[in-house]
């Protein structure tokens, strides 16, 4: 019993750690281009990808985030936002968006 009482708050612990709740900015692009579309000059490629099924993602510099949400973002394709929200590893789930 005492294992699996360790065995539970490690894992509580160990996603409590992982989870960073804040605020990032960066560029809403697809999942095609990922982190080419850190950029105002690829919001039409990113309209144009995400039209042909890729999913949006977020980029902030030049590390791309999946986002758990997408339709949170559906009128932000190609443009800089700034998202709060809870990031996980390469996943974030947004909780507001603005530009």
């Amino acid at each position: 019993m005492k294992k699996y009482l360790l065995l539970l708050v490690t894992f509580f612990a160990v996603a409590v750690f992982a989870a960073d709740k804040g605020t990032w900015t960066g560029y809403i692009s697809d999942s095609h281009c990922g982190a080419k579309g850190n950029n105002a000059g690829h919001a039409d490629c990113a309209k144009k990808c995400i039209k042909e099924g890729y999913a949006p993602v977020f980029v902030v510099d030049d590390k791309v985030y999946t986002i758990s949400n997408p339709k949170k973002v559906a009128k932000y394709i190609g443009d800089k936002v700034t998202i709060t929200g809870t990031m996980t590893g390469d996943a974030i789930e947004i909780e507001k968006v603005s530009k």
